[in-house]
């Protein structure tokens, strides 16, 4: 992963601490590391992993973050994988270091384009460029929801349809197919095939992307999608969750989800909401609470609709989590309970 200016305000907390450490050098970082949880070294090492080169002025950022007074002109040079190695080699005892960057590695071996997921979407935009229609459907279909989502937002009105309707054929992918594209893609060596093939389900891979999406390009995509297969463009609607699907979760669990998102969040998320979810917010909060909303949603000013749309998304993103965590069950569309 090399980084750039533009990717300079977007750096989180542990890329900068990533980068931070191997400004540091080896021995520091091993020194670190003997005293850190092997969950956080864990997230820390998968961000080093990734990456190759960090200019001056990336590197200036974070280190001023850090130290306020730092004012270096060099940069990073070092490849992450192989300072991840030599951060292991230095860490002695039963340090979980060793079996953490093993760990890291497996997983990047294992896990199609994982590099390309650190990258901002006008990069891989611009890696798309020049590449087919099914290539990119392929990569979007593998990257985690909310960069695809990105991407598939960013790109020509002409490409979204047809790229959202290659998704849903993808079918089943050699691997060797995979690997050698992400040896494209990264410029670096996967593996040789063995014959395996990787499933794809082309309508939830599409689905998941279209969740994270704006309104318009979602509507966008269905609109051609349904002219060209109303019946798969039904399989995919029972597949989306939308802001107002929350309606149908159980009281319990609604609140639990309201628990875990700020006030101002839902407030503006209420501001293109049906009057029907509007009372099923309203009636799991307490009544002081409630009127508090009531009262903040009374004096709200005009909102962009882009805006209601990130603060709902916000909160259909809480309840996936929490249901992943097995703390809620969410009821999809139609006769039958979708887990998302």
């Amino acid at each position: 992963m090399n980084l750039d200016t533009n990717d300079t305000d977007k750096t989180t907390g542990l890329q900068k601490a990533a980068i931070f450490l191997m400004a540091m050098g080896e021995e520091f970082t091993a020194s670190f590391f003997k005293n850190t949880d092997q969950n956080t070294i864990k997230k820390i090492g998968k961000y080093m992993s990734k990456i190759s080169y960090v200019p001056a002025d990336v590197l200036n950022s974070v280190m001023n973050d850090f130290l306020k007074s730092y004012e270096s002109e060099k940069s990073i040079g070092v490849s992450g994988k192989s300072f991840l190695k030599q951060v292991a080699d230095k860490s002695a005892g039963e340090s979980p270091v060793k079996e953490v960057v093993k760990a890291i590695e497996r997983e990047n071996e294992n896990t199609p384009f994982a590099e390309l997921a650190y990258l901002s979407a006008e990069n891989i935009i611009n890696i798309f460029k020049g590449e087919h229609p099914q290539t990119i459907a392929l990569v979007l279909s593998s990257l985690p929801q909310d960069k695809a989502a990105e991407i598939l937002c960013q790109l020509p009105d002409e490409q979204k349809a047809d790229i959202a309707y290659r998704i849903l054929n993808i079918g089943d992918v050699q691997d060797d197919v995979i690997r050698d594209l992400d040896d494209l893609l990264k410029k670096e060596i996967s593996g040789m095939g063995t014959g395996a093939k990787r499933k794809f389900d082309g309508v939830e891979a599409l689905a998941n992307i279209l969740n994270g999406v704006n309104g318009t390009t979602e509507e966008y995509v269905m609109m051609h999608i349904e002219k060209k297969d109303g019946e798969l463009a039904q399989k995919i609607r029972q597949k989306m969750f939308v802001f107002e699907d929350l309606i149908k979760i159980d009281d319990k669990s609604f609140r639990d989800i309201l628990k875990n998102i700020g006030n101002e969040v839902v407030v503006r998320a209420l501001k293109t909401a049906s009057e029907e979810m509007k009372q099923k917010i309203f009636s799991n909060l307490s009544e002081r609470a409630s009127s508090m909303l009531k009262e903040d949603f009374e004096v709200l000013g005009p909102v962009r609709l882009k805006e209601v749309e990130k603060n709902q998304q916000e909160i259909i993103r809480v309840a996936k989590k929490l249901e992943s965590e097995g703390k809620i069950v969410i009821s999809g569309k139609g006769k039958e309970d979708v887990f998302v």
